[in-house]
């Protein structure tokens, strides 16, 4: 049987400067590029205060970990997630193609959504109750003249 080298550590970013990783590095480059524009363009008071504010969020994206992980992944996170809307709902559309009279296509939407029943208290309750005793209690039939009966549970 052959032996293979199986590779080890692979989350881990390659050094390339003593502990600085290349990534940490880009991050850097990007940040003195920032700084030498910020330099140029405006006057030393304003250079400095804009100096500190680049160093600082330059630093933090590059040494900065959360959970093991850069910042970046996280402002990207933060930002996927408030795009995505609160409450999902599946709404199903069924479309049927219906082709006209000169044989063109034509889409045309319906919604397919059924009226939801109201489930009763007590009906949660038996339902909870299936759920809690693995199906060994049946349940009981609904009546039919809104009546309400007490639930019964057959143990063994």
């Amino acid at each position: 049987m052959q032996q293979f080298v199986v590779p080890q550590f692979i989350d881990v970013e390659d050094k390339i400067i003593g502990p600085i990783t290349v990534r940490q590095f880009i991050i850097i480059l990007v940040g003195a590029g920032v700084a030498f524009v910020a330099y140029k363009l405006s006057d030393f008071a304003l250079f400095v205060t804009e100096l500190i504010f680049i160093l600082a969020v330059t630093f933090g994206f590059a040494f900065i970990k959360v959970n093991g992980r850069p910042v970046h992944y996280l402002l990207l996170n933060i930002f996927q997630t408030s795009k995505r809307p609160k409450l999902r709902i599946w709404n199903k559309i069924f479309v049927a193609v219906v082709a006209d009279e000169k044989g063109k296509k034509k889409k045309e939407e319906s919604p397919t959504v059924p009226a939801r029943k109201q489930v009763r208290a007590t009906r949660l309750a038996e339902l909870a109750l299936i759920v809690d005793t693995g199906g060994v209690y049946q349940g009981e039939p609904l009546p039919s003249n809104g009546e309400h009966k007490e639930l019964k549970v057959k143990v063994g």
